[in-house]
């Protein structure tokens, strides 16, 4: 039940563009239940609105490893592949 009013809030927190907010109530659902993982793909989207690239990749990898057909954490990682890919360019023009 706290589970379901932490995942709630966290979800209110991304319609308001509240990221760090919704990250930090995703990470308390994550100690009541680390199995769910639609946690994970919602806590990398907000890593994602963050610019937090290597944290939603290692959400994505998570997921997959328990749901290898996880559509979402596929598209998610490949969406933090890219923002590293972009950083690292970045770095190297500078």
């Amino acid at each position: 039940e706290k589970f379901k009013t932490l995942k709630n809030e966290g979800n209110d927190f991304v319609k308001k563009g509240k990221y760090e907010e919704a990250v930090n109530k995703y990470s308390e659902c994550m100690k009541l239940n680390n199995e769910e993982c639609t946690i994970y793909t919602n806590r990398a989207l907000c890593y994602l609105k963050l610019y937090k690239y290597e944290e939603a990749k290692q959400d994505c990898d998570h997921v997959l490893q328990i749901e290898d057909a996880n559509i979402k954490a596929f598209y998610r990682r490949a969406l933090a592949y890219k923002g590293l890919q972009v950083r690292k360019k970045n770095m190297a023009g500078i």
